[in-house]
């Protein structure tokens, strides 16, 4: 290790005191920066995600080019779903599609269980990034993630993107058994796979359950919550922080909590503050800025970035990020600029 480990998001996360908020930037690699851009003219990203060294490559690009306090591993929330047998495919201009969706039970049961070979690529990327970080003069933490299984099972079942989400409801709705056979699988496959990625040298995983802001209360807690919090209540003897994180999820911030995790990540339609006091302070918060936000003038985007950190108001426990992904497009040198207002206007008297 060449020079001193940056640990500041790593204390975030037990809600020790920092010196200032910690940030970084969910998709903080990606389409928005042109040496990715690069990498992409020539690998289509199933290649990128399966080739330790292209994965490790991405993932150091915007530790190069930001002042952030941790990296996150390339990768894709639906690499798990191959192995089981799902055909997946990213066609261009229409996203991840997955050719033979799971609709009723015989699907299910059709579903295999994912042995340790099969994901292996991506423990070999944290292994490579890992010691690519410590060669770095302020070396900073490696987050893994994977997601989670209700987002996984509506993938599986729409076969790609959903506005309505008609077929996953279909089956929780209609067939219930067919539905908990299912996220109980993926609840596994997950599992294991997280944990395979803590062994390979992960400081921290994240789970993204992007698409279960379509569920009221009443549905999560059926449907939802039992999976998710035995998958989580599975990692702890692992002994890293777990980040929770949901899109659209207002409504569902205290169900999250007790279903687990040492991070509750909030996008940014709810104020960090009132996230908060529902949330109690034995939880650290991660978010929430706008990712439309970036692309603003510099004077709004900090007015902004500064709101947040003074809802967050110091607070043990408040790591900066945004609500969601980076969206393409986005200027980089508006990225970089809100990394060092987070740093500045947090920084904590000596």
């Amino acid at each position: 290790m060449k020079g001193q480990f940056n640990d500041r998001f790593l204390k975030a996360c037990r809600r020790e005191p920092v010196d200032r908020t910690p940030v970084w930037f969910m998709r903080q690699a990606g389409r928005y920066m042109a040496e990715y851009r690069k990498i992409r003219e020539t690998h289509d990203i199933l290649t990128v995600c399966k080739t330790p060294e292209l994965s490790a490559e991405v993932t150091m690009q915007p530790v190069q080019r930001l002042e952030i306090d941790a990296a996150i591993i390339f990768a894709d929330i639906l690499l798990p779903l191959e192995p089981m047998g799902l055909n997946l495919e990213f066609s261009a201009g229409e996203g991840p599609v997955i050719h033979n969706p799971v609709r009723d039970s015989s699907g299910v049961a059709a579903l295999k269980d994912v042995d340790a070979d099969s994901l292996r690529y991506v423990g070999d990327a944290i292994r490579l990034t890992r010691r690519r970080l410590e060669e770095q003069p302020c070396p900073i933490p490696l987050i893994g993630f994977a997601g989670a299984p209700f987002t996984l099972a509506s993938y599986a079942i729409e076969g790609g993107s959903s506005r309505n989400y008609l077929h996953t409801k279909g089956m929780m709705y209609g067939d219930p058994t067919s539905w908990h056979a299912l996220m109980k699988k993926l609840s596994h496959v997950v599992s294991e796979y997280l944990r395979s990625q803590i062994h390979a040298g992960a400081q921290v995983v994240q789970l993204f359950d992007s698409w279960v802001g379509c569920l009221n209360p009443n549905d999560y807690r059926e449907y939802v919550f039992p999976h998710v919090q035995e998958l989580i209540s599975g990692l702890r003897n692992e002994g890293v922080p777990i980040i929770h994180f949901g899109t659209g999820t207002a409504s569902l911030l205290e169900l999250q909590k007790e279903a687990g995790g040492d991070v509750i990540g909030v996008d940014w339609r709810t104020h960090i503050d009132d996230a908060w006091q529902r949330l109690g302070p034995d939880v650290a918060v991660q978010g929430n800025l706008d990712p439309v936000t970036l692309f603003a003038p510099l004077p709004e985007i900090q007015r902004r970035v500064e709101d947040i950190l003074r809802r967050a108001a110091n607070r043990p426990g408040h790591i900066f990020n945004l609500g969601h992904g980076i969206l393409p497009h986005t200027p980089v040198e508006h990225v970089q600029s809100v990394a060092r207002m987070v740093h500045e206007f947090s920084a904590r008297p000596s």
